[in-house]
């Protein structure tokens, strides 16, 4: 199997694995990516996603090798991601689960090369871990590949404009140090260390009530292209669910747990 998950409590790590192509996502791959993504957002003990890419290599991006296999035939036929004209389901995208809108946070954890669509993978996940040596960018640029996983809807939102039209129309090579300081990822570990890191965040952020968490995550999400009230009205009425546990976290308090800040007795 080229994609497995391993769970530890309330933390499933989804494990990308085909060594042989450094990670690069054929159809049957994104198939069960997406698979794998579906299952942890329906899973009611699951709480919090790392996703990481084993032996050294996040993901090289879509199988090229499968590209070639194309030729001459009706790419968008074969494909068959076309967005549906009508309400209906969304296809998975070109590298799974892409254009899924998942309910629980997902951590990225970077070892190596995140290029082309590995790090358009990156971007859809909600927070990024990257070791000291990994990196990202638009590799496929040379090869006349575009970013059809969400690269051009993501990296600006991330990064601004004019850093995201850098990467995307140079191709360059985005180092751990740089997307650490333009925000393109939140941490740096040493090498070896993503996954671990990852998990360790994804247990403390599984602590936390997860109502009002979730609602604050699909808040700050839903909110792009609003107008400044349209996003808070929206913001209410998508936390208004969530008021029992919040009563019930102010009882906590009240009893003395979490005084000055502390986080370790919630």
């Amino acid at each position: 199997m080229s994609v497995r998950t391993e769970k530890n409590g309330p933390v499933s790590t989804i494990v990308l694995e085909r060594p042989n192509a450094r990670n690069a996502v054929d159809p049957a791959t994104a198939d069960a990516l997406l698979a794998e993504f579906e299952a942890f957002d329906r899973d009611p003990q699951a709480k919090v996603a790392v996703f990481f890419g084993a032996h050294g290599t996040f993901c090289a991006g879509w199988d090229l090798k499968y590209g070639a296999s194309l030729a001459d035939k009706d790419v968008r036929s074969e494909l068959d991601l076309d967005f549906p004209q009508e309400a209906a389901p969304v296809p998975r995208g070109p590298m799974g689960p892409t254009r899924l809108a998942l309910d629980k946070p997902v951590i990225g954890a970077v070892a190596g090369a995140a290029v082309a669509g590995g790090m358009e993978l990156a971007l859809w996940c909600d927070m990024r871990i990257m070791e000291e040596d990994a990196f990202f960018g638009v590799y496929c640029r040379r090869w006349g590949v575009p970013l059809i996983d969400g690269g051009t809807v993501r990296l600006p939102r991330i990064v601004g404009m004019g850093r995201a039209m850098d990467i995307i129309l140079t191709g360059r090579k985005v180092d751990a140090e740089e997307a650490y300081r333009i925000g393109l990822c939140d941490r740096v570990v040493q090498r070896g260390q993503a996954r671990r890191a990852a998990e360790a965040l994804a247990l403390e952020i599984s602590r936390f009530p997860q109502g009002a968490l979730r609602a604050d995550r699909r808040s700050a999400y839903t909110q792009n292209g609003l107008s400044v009230r349209a996003a808070m009205e929206q913001e209410w009425a998508n936390a208004a669910g969530t008021l029992a546990e919040a009563i019930q976290g102010a009882g906590r308090f009240a009893s003395g747990k979490g005084r000055h800040g502390a986080f370790d007795d919630i």
